[in-house]
């Protein structure tokens, strides 16, 4: 299947594969932001391939790492093939000054909650994603706690919904 996939991507997307790694049997994929989604879009119509399985997307801030010079943030699509059992993930590097990238939620809406968390704990922003607002962290909060410009020592905003009233239970 690692084969299968490579000829898939490289045959299709040629210029859009930057380049590919093999760690421990994973098969990853760098390639352009500008591609992710036409590339998603052609793995799921592929019944060969059959990647309907989008398992995950993180995100990873690499300022400070050497591999910075090429983006400092990078996104990590992790897709599974249900059918043939197999995994392989799609990186995208992404740069500091505009970290933005397409929303794939029109191909998975499982997308939706990943996006919203990764907007959320990184600020990269998902264009045309239905509705990119905090997930895990209160309205008030500034900042991105994952990044790793992100002081330390910061002081997080009341949680004030039953500051009044704290044996109140949520109905």
């Amino acid at each position: 299947m690692e084969e299968k996939v490579r000829q898939f991507l490289k045959g299709k997307f040629g210029d859009a594969v930057l380049s590919e790694d093999n760690f421990r049997g994973d098969q990853s994929f760098f390639i352009t932001a500008e591609s992710l989604f036409p590339i998603c879009e052609a793995l799921q119509d592929n019944d060969e391939i059959d990647v309907k399985y989008l398992a995950d997307i993180t995100a990873v801030d690499w300022q400070g790492h050497e591999s910075d010079t090429n983006g400092r943030f990078e996104i990590v699509y992790n897709l599974y093939s249900l059918s043939h059992c197999y995994r392989f993930f799609l990186r995208i590097r992404l740069s500091e000054s505009n970290p933005s990238i397409r929303s794939i939620t029109d191909l998975w809406a499982g997308a939706n909650w990943m996006e919203r968390e990764i907007y959320d704990m990184f600020g990269i922003t998902f264009e045309g994603h239905p509705d990119l607002t905090r997930i895990l962290t209160p309205d008030g909060f500034e900042g991105h706690p994952l990044r790793k410009d992100f002081p330390i020592t910061y002081e997080q905003p009341v949680f004030n919904w039953n500051k009044d009233n704290p044996t109140e239970v949520i109905k």
